[in-house]
């Protein structure tokens, strides 16, 4: 592939267009994002949510084990969730490219928040598991919505070096509630049970609506006649998504490395854990992971990589160790310390591709894209979680998990074959 193919970054050659969402490029603070109050105010938001949803999957999980006592119903809840999620994304993108973005994130936490203070209703008051499925497919629709303005925040907030900044703080509160939300949801489980680990993470939702209302970002200017629609935007976005190899091809790795986390790691992990190391264990396992993301998340703050797409690739391999150990049924221990670099490898790719995609897709068009990357990534995902199961009965749970391990080892190797993706550069600018 030629040099050409190898995208420019905003950094070098602002984008065009939206030049009102850009308040990063002059705020003085957005090089220090910390200094901007509007970070701040999405950082706290942020943080209170993240608090709050990492002990959902451990909770969620084992809530519904402990009523039904069945992979299946498990794998139906997490569907009836995912399905609609994937469904949301890309009108997500052409929602938060069209909107304030401050606005949407403020309306899907509220909304957020609503339908998990139904599934915490549901799962405290023993009601019938059926009950679980609409609330799931709402809440659903609305992390869809959320996603892509999460996206394509960070570019109205910071700018330059900031935006890694940005990002690697963001991670780093996002791994610290790794760390403590699914120990605290285990033993929460174990104790009162499920349910009380999602109310809490519906008041969190309601928090966060609180302070993303309190943001500042200035209104976008007066749509036109010569404005596309919706669906002119969103046919827009993926024309640039189909464009770029270097998207694409770590959106196609993804897709079966998230089909077969969802089904393996999702779905047969608590089943096989339920049997072994209980719910306390894996907590133990899940937050070793967020220790391990949190530590990546820290070095990232000052740490700059100048082409740094294939180590990140790369190192994604590791994260598909856990999946084999889980197979081959390896105890706390080993599935906690495997968990843990999956951890480091993982958080150290997610920074570096959304610091990637925040300097050379064009800020207009971030949501948008960012919906595609998100939307063809996540579609093999509930394909995996239903799956799963027939195919643990069928040929057994440690044969799939190691299995489905290796073969999300491999996909990650794969986007490394374009040489644009290689050459892809994180410039260096000063403070």
């Amino acid at each position: 592939m030629p040099a050409a193919d190898v995208p420019e970054s905003r950094d070098r050659e602002p984008s065009d267009g939206d030049e009102a969402l850009q308040v990063a490029s002059s705020d003085p603070a957005s090089g220090r994002p910390l200094r901007s109050a509007a970070f701040r105010w999405f950082l706290a938001g942020q943080s209170i949510s993240m608090a709050g949803s990492a002990m959902s999957p451990v909770a969620l999980a084992f809530g519904v084990l402990e009523a039904t006592d069945s992979a299946a119903w498990l794998s139906a809840v997490t569907t009836a969730a995912l399905l609609p999620m994937v469904a949301a994304l890309l009108l997500g993108g052409g929602v938060a490219d069209r909107h304030r973005r401050d606005t949407v994130l403020r309306i899907t936490s509220l909304g957020a928040g609503l339908t998990q203070a139904g599934v915490a209703f549901v799962l405290l008051t023993h009601q019938h598991p059926a009950f679980l499925l609409p609330l799931s497919a709402l809440n659903g629709v609305f992390q869809g919505l959320t996603k892509p303005a999460l996206r394509g925040i960070v570019a109205n907030l910071a700018a330059g070096r900031g935006i890694q900044r940005a990002s690697s703080l963001l991670a780093s509160v996002r791994n610290t509630s790794k760390i403590l939300g699914p120990t605290a949801a285990g033993l929460l489980t174990a104790s009162v049970g499920g349910g009380w680990a999602i109310a809490a993470d519906a008041v969190s939702f309601l928090l966060a609506a609180v302070c993303f209302a309190r943001m500042s970002l200035p209104d976008l200017p007066p749509r036109t006649a010569d404005d596309p629609t919706m669906l002119g935007a969103l046919r827009e976005g993926w024309g640039y998504f189909s464009s770029q190899p270097w998207i694409w091809a770590v959106t196609a790795a993804f897709a079966v490395n998230n089909g077969l986390n969802m089904g393996v790691w999702q779905i047969l992990g608590p089943v096989i854990a339920n049997d072994t190391i209980g719910a306390e264990g894996w907590g133990v396992v899940l937050s070793a992971r967020g220790v391990g993301a949190l530590l990546a998340s820290v070095v990232m703050v000052k740490l700059t990589v100048r082409r740094p797409m294939g180590p990140a690739l790369a190192s994604m391999s590791l994260a598909a160790v856990p999946l084999i150990l889980l197979g081959a049924g390896a105890n706390t221990f080993w599935l906690a310390a495997a968990s843990f670099v999956a951890g480091v490898v993982a958080e150290f790719f997610t920074v570096v591709w959304e610091t990637v995609n925040n300097t050379h897709i064009p800020e207009r068009l971030l949501s948008r894209v960012g919906a595609h990357d998100e939307f063809w990534s996540f579609v093999p995902a509930p394909i995996g979680q239903l799956s799963t199961p027939f195919l643990a009965v069928a040929f057994g749970a440690a044969t799939v998990a190691v299995t489905g391990g290796g073969v999300a080892a491999v996909a990650m190797f794969l986007p490394l074959l374009l040489p644009s993706l290689r050459r892809i550069e994180i410039n260096r600018t000063s403070d």
